[in-house]
């Protein structure tokens, strides 16, 4: 096989990071400016396109050979933008990025370089975004520039002479990046899985615009009324400040605000007599419920044939390998709770805001709450929604070897009302409706949800949404809980005592399946601390260290991206954090298995979400045959009981 390292940089009038990579290479004046490539280990030659030069027949040939690899950073981009003019088959590529994310590293070509450790010559120049800026992107006229709209190579031959050479780094970064990798292999299925991928983002899910554009237009109303009637209420120039709203209740309620935060605004209404202050309380929550940016974020993203695409990131959770959402973060939508949802739909589409208020009252949290809806099935097909039942609570409890919680996951699949029976030893059959133990189910239900990954007091409280439990009396269901699953508890402290043993001794040592060991590699200066899954997928922990943690005790740590400064920095972990990791992944690669299968079996797959698959069919009979697939055994994990449940639809939704 030989091997062609690729680096493009294009133009297009659509705006890359708002509409997304379908939509700026769709564009009519989509181009290709630069191709820099190296076949091999040969020196990185550069073709500028923007000045007349062509693409060499045998680099042309070479993007459509399947014995030759096409190698890239973010791969998806090349691939598919060089595919507006060349064929070059998805199979026969391969993304640096998501290798880089499977051995734990962070995305971007320049993060990834730094924290690699990359010298200088090697890395990616820092001088990029400008030029991207100037040549990529349409200009803004002005007499400076001479009214042009867009800035090319003679305008500014200096910094065309620099974006060739920041073009050419970009592939000797990537090629860096790749050698050091090398010896750290992308299992073949997660290659095969990343190509499936791809063509699950290029095929798209049918957008409803009306939808969309009536949702815009209601919100634009119902949003102007209730800052007008703040305005009229307060006196107030901008009662959306913080600072003025503050003192502004605090003179009319003589009381002090602390703050104006969801949870404070909620509490304040609460406690308030009907009159200007909670009116104006209302509107802010009403206001805070407004998701536009999600229909905006659709405006934006959606193709001329109706369809979003690109909603999906690879490896984008890199610690566990499940997926993330971009663009429209279908990751995140809000849930709906709304009865009669295709009635709200109707006048959402026909703009009819006096009948939405009469009907649902808050216009905004209808907005939000049908912000899924916009997603539909085309005409003449169905929306197939199925998600695996509780699937990490039995990926959990099959790792662990909880052998009553296999039972339930094996038969009525109770979960909450058989931890409540556990934990508080009552009959399974009294927790039903009716009679006074089901209120246990609300503590099984809560406890299950907080304290498989070594939650405790903290966990249970932020669980504990509607604040149905007693503060004193959450130790004792901690303790209940723990004690009715002691298997999974010894879980947590042998992977913790596992994660230590492969530090100091650097030997492997497994557990309940699951392999911890300590991989590194010389020549590259790579050193990993890697859990291997019973698919035979690997985690890795980049740079692993033992070091005290705030308790005073020896801990595993490693430099990874923190979630929520979004820093590559040293972070540390325990016993019920790996048990979590492993537990998401193998759930993960549980919904990669249901993924191949459905594809092979002949459907189309247009989005999925965590534990849920949304399929385009033609007969919603189909159903059955998909809850079927899903609930298939897999062969790498004997035992696993595995349940879908799902619905059909003409709009996405959650049932």
């Amino acid at each position: 096989m030989h091997h062609l390292n690729i680096d493009i940089e294009t133009f297009s009038s659509i705006d890359l990071k708002k509409a997304g990579l379908y939509r700026y290479v769709q564009s009519p004046d989509f181009q290709i400016l630069l191709f820099a490539y190296s076949f091999n280990n040969d020196p990185v030659r550069i073709i500028d396109q923007a000045q007349g030069e062509l693409i060499p027949t045998y680099v042309v040939q070479a993007l459509a050979d399947p014995f030759v690899i096409k190698h890239a950073y973010n791969a998806a981009f090349e691939w598919y933008s060089l595919n507006k003019f060349f064929l070059s088959p998805i199979e026969q590529w391969r993304c640096t990025m998501m290798h880089g994310l499977y051995c734990g590293y962070t995305a971007g070509l320049g993060p990834t370089g730094e924290a690699m450790g990359l010298p200088q010559d090697k890395r990616k120049l820092g001088i990029g975004s400008s030029l991207i800026r100037t040549f990529c992107t349409p200009t803004k006229p002005s007499k400076a520039n001479g009214m042009r709209t867009r800035t090319l190579p003679h305008h500014e031959p200096e910094k065309w002479r620099l974006f060739k050479e920041y073009c050419v780094g970009d592939v000797v970064a990537e090629k860096e990046i790749l050698r050091r990798l090398y010896a750290f292999p992308v299992p073949e299925q997660e290659q095969r899985l990343w190509e499936l991928d791809q063509r699950i983002n290029a095929r798209g899910l049918a957008c409803d615009l009306r939808m969309v554009d009536g949702a815009l237009a209601v919100d634009e109303q119902v949003t102007g009324e209730l800052r007008q009637e703040a305005i009229t209420l307060t006196g107030l120039d901008n009662p959306k400040s913080v600072q003025q709203l503050t003192k502004w209740l605090e003179e009319e309620t003589g009381e002090e605000v602390e703050n104006l935060q969801k949870g404070t605004v909620s509490k304040l209404i609460g406690k308030l007599d009907e009159g200007k202050a909670r009116r104006v309380l209302e509107i802010r929550q009403e206001l805070s419920k407004t998701s536009t940016k999600k229909y905006a974020a659709m405006r934006e993203v959606i193709c001329s044939d109706g369809r979003v695409r690109g909603l999906l990131q690879f490896y984008g959770a890199n610690r566990t390998g499940r997926w993330a959402g971009r663009l429209v973060q279908i990751h995140n939508l809000p849930k709906n709770f709304l009865s009669a949802l295709e009635y709200a739909r109707t006048l959402v589409v026909d703009r009819n805001v006096d009948m939405l208020k009469f009907v649902y009252g808050n216009v905004p949290d209808t907005l939000s709450q049908l912000i899924r809806t916009a997603f539909v099935a085309p005409d003449g097909r169905v929306l197939l929604v199925a998600d695996f039942s509780a699937i990490e609570a039995r990926v959990l409890s099959w790792v662990a070897g909880e052998h009553w919680r296999l039972e339930v996951f094996k038969s009525h699949g109770k979960i909450y009302e058989a931890s409540a029976s556990q934990m508080f030893g009552v009959p399974l059959d009294r927790i039903v409706k009716g009679n006074p133990e089901y209120d246990l189910r609300a503590l099984g239900k809560i406890a299950e949800l907080a304290l498989g990954y070594q939650g405790a007091v903290g966990a249970l409280t932020s669980m504990d949404h509607k604040g149905e439990l007693d503060e004193e009396k959450k130790p004792e269901i901690v303790t209940r809980w723990r004690n009715a699953n002691r298997r999974i508890v010894d879980l947590w402290y042998s992977m913790e005592a596992a994660a230590l043993e492969v530090m100091q001794t650097g030997q492997p040592v497994g557990v309940r399946g699951l392999i911890f060991a300590r991989q590194s590699h010389y020549d590259t200066g790579q050193d990993f601390f890697t859990i291997t899954l019973p698919s035979g997928r690997k985690l890795y922990y980049a740079k692993p260290f033992l070091q005290q943690n705030d308790f005073g005790k020896p801990a595993l740590h490693y430099w990874g991206m923190d979630q929520t400064t979004k820093k590559w920095t040293v972070l540390s972990t325990y016993g019920g954090k790996l048990v979590e990791n492993c537990v998401q992944a193998i759930a993960r690669d549980c919904l990669a298995v249901s993924l191949v299968r459905l594809e092979q079996a002949g459907y189309e797959t247009v989005l999925h979400v965590h534990d849920e698959v949304g399929i385009e069919a033609r007969d919603a009979a189909e159903l059955d045959r998909v809850l079927e697939i899903m609930a298939q055994p897999i062969s790498w994990a004997p035992g696993l009981p595995l349940k879908a449940d799902g619905f059909a639809t003409q709009f996405y939704m959650k049932d």
